[in-house]
């Protein structure tokens, strides 16, 4: 019996990149509530008292970004100064420029040429993106990073409904999973280090962590005698957030996805409107993934598509299924082909993208999120592919 292990990894709201991404996705959010048309490629650079708030923004609506920001702070929490930075009183500039016209032309071609706007509505730009799915767990996601964000999530709960008061917006989990061939067996480690108050004794803290977030979401099941914990190993973490390392939007992008248990295409999702495939075609691509799996035609898949900027047809489509299928991978590729639209137009059509949704998959993961309800989570395409069975 072959065993391997694999660890992932997930940051609180109150990580300076996951600040950033936030912001970023506030910001896209209130633009697409009111012009649906608009192009937005937001960044957000955080540093000690100060947001940085750049990109490329074309839109026919104002949007106070200060105020966007500054709300988004207040929400994680980052409102007292003793907690390394202040949302009320730190600078927050802007340097927005307009999208290039060159962009544009690919994406709004069907404008100027008076064609079909789904074929000929191209890609934001070239591009490799990948959707994953497995049956491992019942959000069809990968354990490791499943229990990674549950933890990141109980952190922050128990932080702002006071449970553990003392603790501080910044944080971190990660959990490894040994397998045995395929299947998660039992946790080998977990490891939790959160920011906190400085008259906190560091061994109040393990214990309290240990009770109130391990041991409400690592299931009993999984634990023996072997499991290690490790939190916060170095025995301090007073100084966190952008005071203690600088953030910048799009810098999660394997916590963001399946905490580098399936390929990654680079691109980042935070403060990008659909039009951009990096985000709309990864999403489509998980959607796809998480269908095939429900239906039981794998066990687990990976859905690999490719774009070209200004062409609306992905110019590859790609599907691996690690020898789970109850088809082959030739025949799944010809089902999603046939059942699956992955022109971006089609895409943003089919999952209704045009909505102020992004914020909130902005931290914890934009997959397998139970707590939300995200389009491209839905298993509607279930029936339909089981008749290929």
């Amino acid at each position: 019996m072959k065993k391997w292990q694999f660890s992932s990894e997930s940051v609180t709201e109150g990580h300076p990149d996951k600040i950033c991404d936030q912001i970023s996705d506030a910001i896209l959010d209130e633009i697409i509530k009111e012009d649906k048309n608009a192009r937005v490629a937001c960044e957000t650079l955080a540093s000690t008292g100060m947001i940085v708030i750049t990109g490329e923004i074309s839109t026919n609506v104002y949007v106070d970004f200060e105020k966007t920001a500054r709300k988004v702070l207040d929400d994680i929490g980052y409102n007292r100064a003793k907690f390394g930075f202040d949302g009320r009183t730190c600078a927050v500039l802007s340097a927005i420029k307009e999208q290039s016209k060159d962009i544009a032309m690919g994406v709004d071609r069907y404008k100027e040429e008076g064609i079909d706007f789904l074929d000929s509505f191209g890609a934001g730009d070239q591009g490799i993106m990948f959707g994953y799915a497995t049956n491992e767990t019942k959000e069809f996601m990968p354990l490791p990073i499943s229990l990674a964000h549950r933890l990141s999530r109980r952190l922050t709960k128990v932080r702002k409904d006071g449970t553990l008061d003392y603790l501080r917006p910044d944080g971190k989990s990660q959990v490894t999973i040994e397998y045995e061939e395929d299947v998660p067996k039992k946790v080998k480690n977990v490891i939790i280090s959160s920011q906190h108050a400085p008259e906190v004794d560091i061994e109040k803290i393990r214990e309290d962590i240990k009770r109130e977030v391990i041991d409400k979401v690592v299931p009993k099941e999984l634990i023996d005698e072997d499991t290690l914990y490790y939190i916060n190993p170095t025995g301090r973490f007073v100084i966190g957030g952008p005071m203690a390392d600088a953030g910048l939007t799009g810098r999660k992008i394997i916590v963001d996805t399946y905490g580098g248990f399936a390929r990654h295409g680079g691109g980042a999702f935070s403060g990008k409107d659909p039009t951009k495939v990096d985000r709309s075609a990864t999403y489509y691509a998980r959607y796809i993934a998480k269908n095939l799996v429900a239906a039981g035609i794998c066990d687990r898949v990976e859905i690999g598509l490719a774009y070209a900027i200004g062409i609306s047809k992905p110019t590859a489509v790609y599907v691996e299924t690690f020898g789970t299928g109850k088809l082959s991978d030739e025949k799944i590729e010809e089902i999603v082909k046939e059942n699956f639209d992955a022109r971006p137009a089609a895409i943003i059509k089919n999952l209704d993208l045009l909505r102020p949704i992004y914020r909130q998959t902005a931290s914890y993961g934009h997959f397998g999120r139970d707590d939300l309800d995200l389009p491209w989570e839905k298993t509607d395409k279930v029936e339909t592919l089981k008749k290929y069975l």
